[in-house]
C-alpha cells in the first residue's frame, strides 16, 4: 500500500494515532482563517461572473469530470465560457495560456485533460488574477469557471459550488492534518453542494459513468476483458478508479501514486503485465512521457468517465446563471440535460 494510500486509510477509518497531529491542525485553522479574513479584504473582482468548483477535502471528489460537464453545457447552450485553474504539478511560465498542444508538464494534467476533452478557453497560474487577465486579453468570455480555488481568496467569486463524495464522508471530520478537511464543516451552509453518489440522498446530486476503455494508441482497438492488467492511477483518491474496474468486471493489481504524480519510466519497471489500465487524467501524462514509443502507447488502456448531473442540478444552474445576466435567457429557454 502506498503512502497516500496509508494516509488516505487512516483518515478514513478515523484511526486513533491521528490525535497527535491535533496542535498542527489548530496551527491550520488559525493560518486558515487569518489568510481568509486579510485575502478577502483586497480580493480581486473580475470584469465577468465567476464560478468555482471545489471541495473542502484534500483528494479528489470528482470536480474535474463536474466542470468538464458544465463547459459542455455551456457549450450547447452557446454561451461563452472560459475555465481557470492553478495549474498544479505544470511549470509554466505562469500564467499561461492552455491549447490542445500543451502538455501536463507545462500546465498540468487536469488543465490538459479540460482543454482536450473541451478545446475551452483556458488559462493557468497559481495567481488567478493574472490568469483571468490573460484569459480575457486573447477571449471574450461571459462567464469564467474555476477548477477548484474554493480556498483561494484573494480572488471574490459569484457562484461557488462544492462536490461532496458520499463514498468518502468526511472522515473524522477534523481539519488537516489530522483529518481531511480543508475547511471546517460549517463552510457547507455558504455554498451549492453538490452530491457525488451513485445512491444519492438529495435533489442535487452527480455520479461518474464509466464507458469503455479504449487504447491510447488506437482507439479501435478491442479492449480485452479476459487478460489481468496494471491498474495505474495517480489521482486524489485511487480507490474509486479500483472501484470502478471491480464493477467493469475487470482484473487487474494496484499501482496507485500521489495525486498529480509526474511519472517516470521507473515507475513500471516491476509491472509484469503486457497491458495497464488507467484514468483520462493519468492517461495526458502517460501519453507525453512514451510519445516517442508507440508500442509502450499501444500497452495502455484508458477509462473514460462521464459526471452525469441530476435534472435539479441542471435546473438550480439555469437559475443562477439567470441571476448573473438575464441576458443568458435566450440561451436557456430551452432546457436540456
Amino acid at each position: 500500500m502506498s503512502l497516500a494510500e496509508q494516509i488516505q486509510k487512516a483518515w478514513h477509518d478515523q484511526a486513533k494515532w491521528l490525535v497527535v497531529l491535533r496542535p498542527f491542525s489548530w496551527l491550520y485553522r488559525a493560518i486558515f482563517l487569518w489568510q481568509k479574513t486579510s485575502k478577502s479584504k483586497h480580493a480581486y473582482r473580475a470584469p465577468v461572473p465567476v464560478m468555482i468548483s471545489g471541495n473542502i477535502t484534500v483528494g479528489g471528489s470528482g470536480k474535474t469530470p463536474l466542470i468538464i460537464a458544465l463547459v459542455e453545457y455551456l457549450q450547447s447552450k452557446s454561451i461563452k465560457v472560459g475555465v481557470i485553474s492553478r495549474g498544479y504539478g505544470g511549470k509554466g511560465e505562469f500564467p499561461l495560456l492552455v491549447t490542445s498542444d500543451s502538455t501536463p508538464e507545462q500546465v498540468g494534467d487536469e488543465p490538459t485533460l479540460i482543454v482536450q476533452r473541451t478545446h475551452v478557453p483556458m488559462a493557468v497560474g497559481p495567481n488567478r488574477q493574472d490568469a483571468i487577465e490573460l484569459l480575457l486579453q486573447h477571449h471574450h468570455v461571459d462567464l469564467i469557471l474555476s477548477d477548484d480555488g474554493l480556498q483561494h481568496f484573494a480572488l471574490q467569486r459569484d457562484l461557488e459550488w462544492v462536490v461532496v463524495d458520499a463514498n468518502r464522508g468526511f472522515g473524522n471530520e477534523k481539519l488537516l492534518p489530522e483529518g481531511y478537511l480543508r475547511e471546517p464543516l460549517s463552510r457547507l451552509d455558504e455554498v451549492t453542494v453538490i452530491e457525488h453518489s451513485a445512491h444519492p440522498k438529495t435533489n442535487l446530486h452527480m455520479h461518474l459513468e464509466p464507458s469503455k476503455p479504449y487504447n491510447l494508441a488506437d482507439r479501435n482497438q478491442t479492449f480485452d476483458v479476459s487478460l489481468t492488467y496494471d491498474a495505474v492511477v495517480g489521482i486524489g483518491f485511487p480507490q474509486r478508479f479500483f472501484n470502478t474496474l471491480d464493477n467493469l468486471n475487470i482484473s487487474y493489481q494496484k499501482h496507485a501514486f500521489a495525486d498529480h504524480h509526474a511519472y517516470q519510466a521507473s515507475d513500471f519497471s516491476a509491472m509484469k503485465s503486457q497491458a495497464m489500465i488507467t484514468t483520462e487524467k493519468d492517461a495526458v501524462k502517460l501519453k507525453q512521457l512514451w510519445h516517442n514509443d508507440p508500442e509502450k502507447l499501444a500497452r495502455v488502456w484508458v477509462v473514460p468517465v462521464q459526471a452525469v448531473l441530476s435534472g435539479d442540478v441542471y435546473q438550480l444552474f439555469n437559475k443562477q446563471l439567470l441571476d448573473l445576466n438575464p441576458n443568458f435567457k435566450i440561451n436557456l429557454s430551452t432546457f436540456s440535460e
